[in-house]
């Protein structure tokens, strides 16, 4: 015997957001930090090009405006700023390395997940954080570079493939596309090596 129309089984309704669900809200895509953070690590890794392309200074040249010494305080400086940049990313998995989003390579648009307004006023934080050292880590190598130009830091081939190794393991998480886990994992690491070789540049220094 079959079922009439108004005898059938009533429709299930949608599941209504619980009110702490109701107040999430998508966050912005988390390469749109983390590649910034991967720029400010390759502006400070390009010191490595001066060993190939750096010319001797002219007479005409204005001098840099700081001393080697400072340039190169203020460069360490943000590499530990932007291994603790990277440390965070680490701390907030959900925000920034994927957890809970598509396992998908790097891409923009596809990593976004719901979170509640504590972590996305974070997200807005680390942003700030990150545009902030982006500015001072480019500013910082290219016065670090116009010293070594200059004389004022002779610092041995060994040091300058050591930033290129640095370049090339950048260079490899943008060719392979890799995850946002691996990325942030590797990002920590360089800057911390990249910390390393600035403070191998000091001892460089010419009094």
């Amino acid at each position: 015997m079959s079922l009439s129309r108004n005898d059938s089984a009533p429709e299930r309704e949608p599941r209504k957001p619980s009110r702490s669900e109701a107040d999430m809200r998508t966050a912005p895509d988390p390469f749109a930090a983390v590649l910034p953070a991967l720029s400010a690590l390759g502006a400070i890794a390009s010191i490595a090009a001066i060993n190939w392309v750096g010319q001797e200074r002219t007479a005409d040249r204005s001098r840099s405006r700081r001393k080697a010494g400072m340039a190169l305080r203020d460069l360490e400086s943000c590499c530990l700023g932007l291994q603790e940049i990277f440390k965070r990313f680490q701390r907030h998995p959900k925000l920034f390395t994927g957890e809970g989003a598509p396992a998908a390579p790097m891409k923009f648009g596809v990593h976004g997940s719901r979170v509640d307004p504590d972590a996305a006023r974070i997200y807005q934080q680390i942003v700030t954080d990150v545009a902030s050292m982006l500015v001072l880590a480019a500013h910082n190598s290219f016065e670090a570079m116009s010293s070594i130009e200059d004389g004022e830091i002779d610092a041995p081939e060994a040091v300058f493939f050591g930033f290129g190794e640095q370049q090339e393991r950048l260079n490899k998480l943008i060719q392979s596309r890799a995850t946002l886990k691996l990325t942030v994992d590797t990002g920590v690491d360089i800057a911390e090596k990249l910390a390393g070789l600035v403070r191998e540049l000091k001892k460089h220094r010419i009094e």
